[in-house]
């Protein structure tokens, strides 16, 4: 088949059957904003114990990204990509039969194990199979599937639990992400001649890299202020944007303007639009212009205005709050630009330890936001019980959005840092 045959078509189908698992990732990841009344009524929590819940996934997401990135600069994008849609769909399963947090707790934490590296194996087979040129472009393009498991993660997901129950729906994700898990095993190879093709003109052959060199490269990485402050913007606006998408902006809406969880998923879903569009195209954007830190600090500050709508006006018309979500959606795309930035400043081997080390700080941020505005939530609980769930105040609300405000308008001046030491090293 030419479509096996040709490099140019082959590496599209093996990044689609990664992208297949990413997006059944993003369901996973995102899931819980919707899922907020079922799971309060089922393992009877707190505010601040269901941003645990959903914390678990991003604690050890983030905790995977570096020996992810090892593993994908030694090993490749097939074995690690499968093993980790192998291992997020069993975890899918005890989160479904789950009867009580704990269980429900330690298998999403599963989830988030085998999630944690589907990423960087996409970028690190995108590395080897795409030119420097291309490179900003599929990381967006990557990072803004994210936006599509959202959208999936929104009103359709909240239509699906409502035909058919959450554990059903979660057990049918799960066997979705073991067919996909297969798919890549079948297609994905290291690099063209990996797969016995010709080399992509301009792409660098993918070269061996030794567990003592890549502990050496990880040993830069660490000592790096540039790296730490290319964290610190992901950490933040990242974090965010998984917390307000993913977790609190529907209960939000739910209870500051009395929607239902279905109506107030349209707004997430409104979000997740953001995402998906924001990823390629910033990165379309940014590899025709040839810059990468414009466009993010620009975009960044746009992001840090829309979500302070929030915490300055406590409740603004849902039309303001719909452009909010869609600019922290949007958001993704100029977060993403930190993955090829950090890339260029290391060498090709390095490539997958080296975005996996800024893109875990993305996901420690996402495993720490949501609990921390949990427990500013549980500080202004009105008293009511609503569908045996706990009911919280607008002040509540604006107190912790006004915490994600902070956070991103850091990442606004982390970014602005890391342009003034370039130009300062240049």
């Amino acid at each position: 088949m030419e479509l096996l045959s040709d490099p140019k078509r082959r590496r599209w189908l093996g990044w689609g059957s990664l992208i297949g698992v990413f997006l059944l990732v993003n369901v996973h990841r995102l899931s819980t904003a919707v899922l907020s009344e079922e799971l309060i009524a089922a393992f009877g929590v707190t505010a601040s114990q269901l941003g645990t819940l959903h914390a678990s996934f991003f604690v050890i997401y983030a905790l995977v990204q570096i020996p992810t990135g090892i593993l994908a600069d030694r090993y490749g994008a097939r074995f690690v990509g499968t093993a980790g849609a192998i291992t997020l769909s069993a975890g899918a399963v005890g989160f479904a039969l789950s009867n009580g947090y704990l269980a429900a707790f330690l298998s999403r934490a599963l989830i988030g194990l085998g999630s944690g590296v589907i990423f960087i194996s996409t970028i690190r087979f995108c590395a080897n199979w795409f030119r420097a040129r291309e490179f900003a472009t599929m990381t967006g393009l990557t990072a803004g599937m994210a936006g599509l498991g959202a959208i999936i993660a929104t009103t359709p997901l909240a239509m699906l639990i409502g035909a058919l129950g959450w554990r059903p729906t979660i057990l049918a994700f799960a066997a979705v992400g073991f067919l996909a898990g297969a798919g890549v095993w079948v297609v994905v190879r290291r690099s063209p001649a990996e797969a016995g093709l010709e080399p992509i003109e301009n792409v660098p052959e993918a070269s061996s890299v030794t567990l003592e060199e890549t502990l050496g490269n990880l040993r830069r990485l660490l000592g790096d202020p540039d790296q730490w402050l290319l964290s610190i913007v992901f950490f933040s606006a990242m974090g965010t944007i998984l917390t307000v998408i993913g977790l609190w902006g529907v209960p939000y809406l739910v209870v500051v303007h009395d929607l239902d969880v279905t109506t107030a998923s349209y707004f997430t879903l409104i979000g997740a639009v953001g995402m998906l569009l924001g990823g390629p195209v910033v990165g379309w954007i940014s590899d025709r212009l040839g810059r990468r830190l414009l466009p993010m600090i620009v975009g960044l500050g746009l992001f840090t205005v829309a979500l302070a709508v929030i915490p300055v006006s406590g409740s603004p018309p849902l039309p303001v709050v719909a452009l909010a979500y869609f600019v922290i959606g949007l958001g993704l795309g100029f977060t993403a630009l930190a993955l090829p930035v950090i890339k260029e400043l290391y060498p090709a081997e390095a490539s997958g330890v080296a975005t996996a080390t800024v893109n875990g700080a993305g996901f420690l941020g996402a495993a720490v936001l949501p609990p921390v505005m949990g427990i500013a939530l549980d500080q202004y609980r009105t008293g009511e019980i609503v569908a045996g769930a706990v009911v919280y105040s607008e002040f509540g609300y604006r107190i912790a959005f006004a915490i994600t405000t902070v956070a991103v308008a850091l990442s606004v001046c982390c970014a602005i840092w890391f342009s003034l030491r370039q130009r300062d090293s240049a």
